[in-house]
């Protein structure tokens, strides 16, 4: 059976459970659309994703196929089955209010990443100051030799996806990128879905 393709409309954003070995697969129905994502052990909120883990252990500023996604505990949380587009950001925090109204110059409200996650994951007690840097799905963050950052438009195309593994019992919120310039000037949804391991459904049934 086809797994439910689940919609999360431009500008807005999801929260859900994994399972361990569960998979998720993130899509960019489009193109040119980032997904934050945050990661938290769905049995202690506390322990939760690390961008300096993650990259110090991979070993790399560009996480893709093959690489893991560490928690602040140093623990697997996720593994990279595939990526078809190959570019993705653990560098930059999610959008906030503040990002608009300082790298913008933007009065007045916007939606942001930040108030996204914030949303979704308030019913799980999780507050804002709790959410970590996200994982970037998507985003295409350059970097000179001189470390100067510069936020290009992503270099997916429509239907380009990431899947992904679930190393323990997660809580994950996902959302569909609210910022101008992680978009190429433009806001579309992003789809995803989740493919439960066989056991699973198996327990259920017995």
């Amino acid at each position: 059976m086809k797994p439910l393709v689940n919609i999360i409309q431009k500008q807005s954003g999801a929260a859900f459970t994994l399972k361990k070995n569960d998979i998720l697969t993130v899509i960019d129905p489009m193109g040119e659309q980032v997904s934050d994502m945050v990661l938290f052990n769905a049995d202690d909120y506390k322990e939760k994703l690390s961008s300096g883990k993650s990259l110090d252990f991979e070993e790399s500023l560009l996480l893709t196929k093959g690489n893991y996604l560490w928690s602040n505990r140093s623990q697997k949380m996720m593994h990279i089955l595939e990526d078809t587009n190959g570019r993705n950001d653990f560098l930059l925090a999610p959008c906030s209010p503040e990002t608009f109204k300082i790298m913008y110059d933007y009065q007045g409200e916007h939606p942001s990443c930040l108030g996204n996650l914030q949303q979704h994951l308030n019913p799980y007690g999780i507050a804002v100051d709790d959410i970590p840097t996200a994982f970037n799905i998507f985003m295409n963050v350059q970097f000179d030799a001189n470390g100067k950052l510069s936020v290009n438009p992503p270099t997916s195309k429509a239907g380009d996806y990431i899947r992904l593994q679930a190393q323990m019992d997660l809580l994950v919120a996902l959302t569909a990128c609210s910022a101008e310039d992680s978009n190429g000037g433009t806001f579309k949804p992003i789809h995803y879905y989740i493919e439960t391991e066989p056991q699973h459904i198996e327990r259920k049934r017995s």
